[in-house]
């Protein structure tokens, strides 16, 4: 639901009632992943989806249903052979979604005002909320946020930073829910934790949906060219927070990058020792002129970064190799440059460039090819498994009846 966070927050602070609707798993080749929600207010107004249009009709129904009776429920949609017209979603996949009703007294309401309080405020925290396990758990809510925040009221528990809320009552439950949320709020990961309900590690009894909001991965694009502001417009449609670094002041001013977060006038190797990049940061070098490219890459190959990818020609990537070798890189070091940068798409103009270098760093993040998917064979959707609230472990191939468990009220 965090991916809602914007208009959910306002909601909350217009005193709305709303029921909200999330992907808590997903089997074969399902539109949307775990997290992705779906929201109606009580006078019907929708945001959000859950499945890209597949099942939404059903969704809105139960979110209505779920406003009015006060119950939380789980369902499955997917795909069936005896009737392929029938609610579901043609793909050949399953999801299992679960519908929260937030009514403005629901006893859960302040647990997720401070979680979409966070997500809009672009501060560390996680979600966890039960999606599977007793009827009287379903739908509870622990808000997990680092060691180091502050502010809002919480407890702290032991390596699990601090938080606020609790599932059912159970400490020890709060207490193990609270550190593996921890954990993949480090990770800036979205996912499932599976539990037992006394709390210990073992799995079978509990399965917790742990959304992660963290602050948006950075992109910084090296060099302030024409390509650079295709490329910044093409980055922040994809969410990130964009730096321009140039060491020209001429070339690096915001009249010409007003889309950028941050328009740098430093030497490109000295701004990027000094600021802070991690395992989701995107680093673009389209100077490609040595004396700013060897040094910068010399520096970007051996910090933390999920992509460091550089403009060329391949008789300037040789060159850059060769300098970055007598530089003292090893080829563990050089394997990680994307060198020339982007997909082979027969661009020409900035604007294909910068979506050539995009189509790469989204293949790269998420393990694709950049092949055509025509002729493939290859699943669309590469997470085949089913993960988090289902009812058995039979082969996700087809469904045949939804699952629904219901509770009186949000927790």
């Amino acid at each position: 639901m965090l991916d809602l966070a914007g208009e959910l927050h306002r909601w909350m602070e217009e005193g709305r009632a709303f029921a909200v609707a999330t992907v808590v798993a997903v089997g074969g080749s399902a539109p949307r992943g775990p997290g992705a929600a779906l929201a109606v207010d009580s006078e019907g107004t929708v945001i959000g989806s859950v499945s890209g249009g597949c099942v939404e009709g059903a969704v809105y129904d139960l979110c209505i249903q779920a406003l009015q009776d006060g119950q939380t429920l789980v369902e499955r949609f997917g795909y069936t052979d005896e009737d392929a017209f029938t609610v579901g979603l043609t793909c050949g996949g399953i999801i299992d979604i679960m519908v929260t009703p937030v009514g403005t007294d629901a006893p859960g309401r302040p647990v997720l005002r401070s979680a979409l309080s966070a997500a809009v405020r672009d501060e560390p925290a996680a979600l966890a909320r039960v999606v599977r396990g007793p009827a009287d758990l379903l739908g509870t809510a622990l808000l997990v946020r680092p060691s180091e925040a502050v502010g809002e009221p919480s407890r702290v528990g032991a390596g699990a930073g601090s938080y606020e809320g609790g599932l059912g009552g159970h400490a020890e439950l709060d207490r193990t829910a609270a550190g593996e949320a921890r954990a993949l709020l480090d990770a800036g990961r979205t996912g499932t934790v599976e539990l037992s309900a006394d709390g210990s590690h073992c799995p079978g009894g509990l399965t917790l949906l742990v959304e992660s909001s963290v602050p948006p991965p950075r992109m910084i694009v090296f060099g302030a060219i024409d390509f650079a502001a295709a490329l910044v417009r093409v980055g922040k449609f994809l969410g990130y927070h964009v730096t321009v670094c140039d060491a020209r002041p001429v070339f690096a001013t915001t009249t010409r990058f007003p889309e950028a977060d941050d328009v740098v006038v430093n030497w490109p190797h000295r701004y990027l020792r000094g600021t802070a990049t991690d395992a989701r940061t995107v680093l673009c070098v389209l100077t490609h002129d040595s004396k700013f490219d060897v040094p910068l890459l010399e520096a970007a190959l051996r910090m933390p970064a999920a992509f460091v990818g550089a403009l060329g020609s391949r008789r300037t990537h040789a060159d850059r190799e060769r300098r970055l070798r007598e530089a003292g890189l090893t080829d563990g070091e050089l394997a990680r440059l994307r060198s020339p940068i982007g997909l082979d798409l027969g661009a020409r103009t900035p604007e294909e460039t910068a979506l050539s270098i995009a189509a790469e760093i989204i293949a790269t993040r998420r393990g694709g090819t950049g092949t055509p998917l025509t002729g493939s064979g290859r699943p669309i959707h590469h997470e085949e498994e089913m993960h988090g609230a289902g009812t058995s472990s039979a082969p996700w191939t087809r469904t045949t009846a939804p699952m629904r468990t219901s509770v009186p009220s949000v927790r």
